[in-house]
């Protein structure tokens, strides 16, 4: 228990903070600090230019049913061909968006063609080895990976199967993936910033209500340097 502190010393507290507030006090008596600056109201840059409302059908935090599958009997991402999701999604985001790169990196298509017909799409298929995790709650699992587009930068997708046996994607997000975590509802994407010593951490959590992954955090977490290019997790 924190016990007060005895009021004798409240007296030269209280003076120096007036002290300080107007000033500091010598032989000749109170004289002014000089100008210690002025607080200015953040100020808004071009206010009056403000982007379209996304087309119908790309509204944010809307999931995204993937066309072209057959409905999963067992509800499970686990009883679905993770590739061929994958083909189908990027191929239907590429159509829709007509190569703008709203819903997927245009170059998504091209590289999809290097992978083969075979499980794992092959020695050179840039689509990322499924995890399945159960990121929704509901005791069934759900797919996550991603999409290499080059040395650099990723398509990340989460996909789900809903009661009806359709698959939905509940989570896309293009990012330089440096880190992804899954820890119960939650999957945090760790992204590079401009300060090396820092990364921007992205949490998603799952939200029933909407039927996606939705950003609940965005923070800024210590890394430290393994090599060039890499910033691991802090181990602190």
């Amino acid at each position: 228990m924190r016990h007060p502190l005895p009021r004798v010393l409240a007296v030269p507290a209280l003076a120096a903070a007036l002290a300080a507030a107007a000033g500091c006090a010598d032989v000749e008596g109170l004289h002014s600090e000089g100008d210690l600056g002025t607080v200015r109201a953040p100020q808004t840059l071009w206010k009056d230019i403000h982007p379209d409302p996304p087309p119908a059908g790309q509204q944010p935090g809307t999931a995204a049913v993937v066309p072209g599958l057959d409905k999963v009997a067992g509800g499970s991402m686990r009883d679905a061909n993770a590739l061929e999701v994958v083909r189908a999604d990027i191929t239907s985001s590429a159509e829709q968006d007509g190569g703008t790169g709203r819903l997927v990196d245009p170059r998504a298509v091209q590289r999809l063609s290097l992978c083969t017909q075979t499980v794992d799409g092959g020695p050179d298929c840039p689509v990322r080895p499924a995890v399945l995790r159960d990121v929704t709650g509901n005791g069934k699992e759900e797919l996550i990976t991603a999409l290499d587009l080059d040395g650099r930068l990723s398509e990340l997708r989460v996909y789900t199967v809903r009661d009806d046996g359709v698959i939905a994607r509940i989570l896309s997000r293009r990012a330089v993936l440096e880190g992804v975590e899954v820890a119960a509802e939650h999957l945090a994407v760790r992204e590079p910033t401009s300060n090396p010593e820092q990364v921007a951490v992205s949490d998603y959590v799952w939200d029933p209500a909407a039927g996606v992954m939705n950003l609940s955090q965005l923070t800024l977490d210590a890394c430290h340097t393994d090599g060039p290019d890499s910033c691991a997790p802090s181990t602190v």
